[in-house]
């Protein structure tokens, strides 16, 4: 396995706040070898961590890096600027590690036209972001790619925050993401996916969990209507049991938190990797 810390450009300094970081990739690369298939690629899942915007969940990082490897999938996580900052300073960071990845493709063995962009929690807004921006003039001023450059093709996006709506958002992302302690009703309308869903966004696998108390189901329900009436493709698992935060649902992931521990909630990660085959026929 390649396994780097990457630091990452950072275009956008000086523009808007960032506190500072020095956004960078940890790779999870299988190698080809010559008695295999010296010559393989495969998808890149890219990984961004939950943590409202506030820190980033080891437990939603690593992990699932080797649970990817293990489904034939190669990974990095991607560890982004969170608060404080200003909006879009964390999706600045998630283009650059795209554009990254794809002008690598052919070191990290990967389909350049097949980046999946993965996030849990705030991290599945950074992602869903990205899904919903990238063909749009929101990141002109900060950064010198084409769109074609930073587009994901897929997203996975695992208890997503999408909605800024105050009946059903998770406050402190919302309030983190955009740099903010009381943000107007129109900055709250940017950082509201579901309001910015269009035929661009690519193909989406979205799981969330009845119980969830944090991020209210209703973030991917609403994330979904908008999916279906844009004529998105996508795929929605909502598990009945299993509180926010879980990850993997495993032991691996619940730090001897047995409230983590879901195997209802656990067949995710081969339920993610079937519907990406079969969007691939």
């Amino acid at each position: 396995m390649i396994h780097q810390n990457i630091q990452l450009p950072v275009h956008y300094a000086g523009k808007i706040n960032n506190n500072n970081t020095k956004p960078y990739l940890t790779t999870y690369l299988l190698e080809s070898r010559e008695d295999l298939n010296k010559n393989r690629k495969r998808p890149l899942v890219l990984i961004c961590p939950g943590g409202g915007y506030e820190y980033l969940s080891p437990r939603e990082a690593e992990p699932i890096a080797l649970r990817m490897n293990a489904l034939g999938f190669q990974a990095a996580v991607l560890y982004y600027t969170v608060k404080p900052m200003e909006f879009p300073a964390a999706a600045c960071d998630l283009a650059e590690a795209i554009y990254y990845a794809r002008t690598h493709a052919d070191e990290w063995h990967i389909y350049a036209d097949q980046i999946i962009l993965c996030g849990f929690s705030a991290g599945g807004h950074l992602c869903a972001t990205l899904g919903c921006y990238w063909n749009s003039t929101l990141f002109a001023p900060f950064l010198p790619y084409k769109n074609a450059d930073i587009k994901p093709n897929a997203l996975l996006l695992s208890y997503p925050v999408i909605t800024a709506d105050k009946g059903f958002c998770h406050e402190g992302s919302v309030q983190n993401v955009l740099g903010k302690s009381n943000p107007s009703d129109q900055e709250r309308d940017v950082v509201s996916l579901e309001k910015h869903v269009t035929a661009d966004v690519p193909p989406v696998f979205m799981w969330h969990t009845f119980e969830d108390q944090a991020v209210p189901t209703e973030n991917t329900l609403l994330f979904a209507k908008a999916l279906r009436e844009a004529g998105v493709p996508f795929e929605y698992h909502l598990f009945a049991k299993g509180s926010h935060g879980l990850a993997l649902a495993t032991d691996e992931t619940a730090e001897n938190r047995a409230e983590l521990v879901v195997p209802e909630c656990a067949v995710w990660p081969e339920l993610f990797a079937a519907w990406y085959k079969s969007m691939q026929k």
